[in-house]
């Protein structure tokens, strides 16, 4: 990946998926951005909230970190990457519900099984047409 993508990534791009986010979880989903580990690979991004205080489904508090793929990254800024990435936006509901059984994670009650919990390698390949 080269740094302009994943600059760019970090500026454009990353900052859609927390509106998306905090709009689909009405603001019971906190954000944060985490720095790249080297300037070629796009920033990460933290996710997390606290338990309901009825309780959940699992011992630990929601704390799950995104991380993309870089290739896919640079795929983004090439022919058909704005719609790629749209379509990706439309379909991050689905995308997220379909995290929680695998990863022991549930966004209802804000809880999950480990106490922190990656999923990397993310590509912008989405569910919904």
């Amino acid at each position: 990946m080269h740094p302009a993508p994943a600059q760019r990534f970090t500026s454009e791009l990353l900052p859609r998926i927390v509106e998306r986010i905090r709009k689909l979880s009405q603001g019971t989903l906190h954000t944060e951005v985490l720095p790249a580990d080297r300037a070629d690979l796009p920033a990460r991004l933290r996710i997390w909230g606290t338990a309901r205080a009825s309780g959940g489904r699992f011992a630990h508090p929601l704390d799950i970190t995104l991380s993309w793929d870089g290739y896919e990254v640079d795929r983004l800024f090439s022919s058909g990457g704005e719609i790629r990435f749209a379509e990706y936006l439309d379909a991050l509901p689905a995308k997220l519900d379909a995290w929680q059984e695998p990863r022991q994670i549930d966004f209802n009650s804000r809880t999950q099984a480990d106490p922190s919990v990656l999923i990397g390698g993310l590509d912008f390949e989405h569910l919904i047409r």
